[in-house]
């Protein structure tokens, strides 16, 4: 098998605003958009992200009326502590404050008008002994 790209599907209640959400804030760019559908890309981001309203008769029934949760869609960036104040001085709530795990992650969370959690993550948190990207067990 060969995968030539990867892409996340969310099916949210307004699949033009989480789109709109990642074009003013994240740089993303709409590939492709119709009524109920929006597909999004970045040329650095290795996905596309798509909305799907909720209810959208192409669905298979069991999950139509699903909803986007449980779910964080993570962007890895340089630093997180330049994203930090630019979302904030673009007006969006920041959910969860910017916290250091042990093992390096540094993240914050902002979540889009569906309630779709995205989290902004570096690793500049990374100790020099052997920089984990995960806890040890």
């Amino acid at each position: 098998m060969r995968i030539n790209s990867t892409a996340l599907s969310l099916t949210v209640p307004d699949a033009a605003a989480s789109a709109q959400f990642l074009v003013d804030h994240f740089g993303f760019r709409i590939e492709m958009q119709a009524e109920g559908f929006a597909s999004l890309a970045r040329e650095d981001a290795g996905v596309n992200v798509i909305f799907l309203n909720q209810g959208l008769a192409t669905l298979p029934p069991e999950q139509r009326d699903l909803h986007a949760q449980g779910l964080i869609l993570a962007f890895v960036v340089d630093d997180v502590e330049d994203e930090l104040p630019r979302l904030e001085n673009e007006g969006v709530a920041i959910t969860m404050p910017l916290v250091v795990e042990e093992w390096g992650e540094r993240a914050f969370q902002v979540r889009d008008p569906n309630g779709v959690v995205i989290q902004l993550v570096d690793w500049k948190g990374a100790t020099d002994q052997g920089d984990q990207a995960w806890p040890a067990n």
